[in-house]
Order: C-alpha cells, then structure tokens, then sequence
C-alpha cells in the first residue's frame, strides 16, 4: 500500500505521507503551526502542566491526576486513583487541582469520562455536561463536562 500522495501534479508541491508509528518530532511539527495560528487568533494560551500523585506507603505512585493549563482553564486529561478507590481519594485530589486552579487564576476546569467511569462523580463535584459523544465506545457514551470557578 502506498502511504505517500504526491501533489505535485497540481503545483502545490506538497506530499501527503501516512506515518504508520509516529514519534514526538511529528507531534511537534504538527502542532507548531497550530499553536501559531491560535496564539494568533485567541492570543498565548499560558500553557503549563499540573499533577498530583496518589502514592502508597511505600511511596510508589498509584495514580493521580494529570492535567494540563491553557486558556485559563484546566484540563483534566487523567484521573485514578486505582487500589485506593473507595477512600475519598479522588474527592480530595479534584479539590487540591481546584484550589491549584484558583491559585493560578484559571477560571474553570474541563475533563471527559466515559459512561462506564464516572459522570456521576463529577457531577456530585458540582460539573455540568457540556457535550457527549453517543456509542464512543460501542454501548457507552463519552461525556465532556466543565467546572466554571469563581473569580477571587
């Protein structure tokens, strides 16, 4: 099969290439330009990451949570607490990423999760559904909810 369009013949010069296992410099090439063009239209994003470990006695992380800033939200891309669910775990790492959020001025958070995971959870954290994906994967949906903070 060939993975590579040329379209040259159109006088584009461009090449199409299909990158069956592609890397970190192909992330950042693609991403350069699209950070350019929104830097430039909605202005620099602040970008930064935010993390908070769940470890076990013997110091080993066993989850947490893992997000990352922009736009002066956070965006919770990770969330588990694994062996030590059940324990009010995942309650008080969503208020430390909350209380961090306000520190650094952002004005919301937003996250996704899956019908089979925890809507209900977040919801309880006072989140609302903003939009939803039906049969991602089949027989469940995919949920997006946000968090507006309020200002200090």
């Amino acid at each position: 099969m060939d993975v590579t369009t040329s379209l040259s013949d159109q006088g584009a010069g461009w090449t199409l290439r299909m990158e069956p296992d592609p890397d970190g410099v192909i992330r950042e090439g693609i991403l350069a330009p699209l950070v350019a063009h929104n830097d430039g239209a909605a202005g620099p994003g602040d970008w930064g990451l935010l993390a908070i470990t769940v470890r076990n006695a013997k110091d080993e992380i066993v989850g947490g949570l893992w997000g990352r800033t922009g736009y002066g939200f956070l965006f919770v891309e990770l969330l588990a607490v694994g062996s030590a669910r059940g324990n009010g775990l995942g309650r008080q790492v969503m208020a430390m990423a909350e209380a961090e959020a306000e520190k650094r001025g952002l004005s919301g958070i937003w996250l996704d999760t899956w019908t089979f995971q925890a809507p209900d959870f977040y919801r309880g954290l006072g989140f609302a559904e903003c939009g939803r994906i039906r049969d991602y994967p089949p027989g469940h949906d995919r949920i997006f909810f946000v968090k507006r903070l309020t200002p200090p």
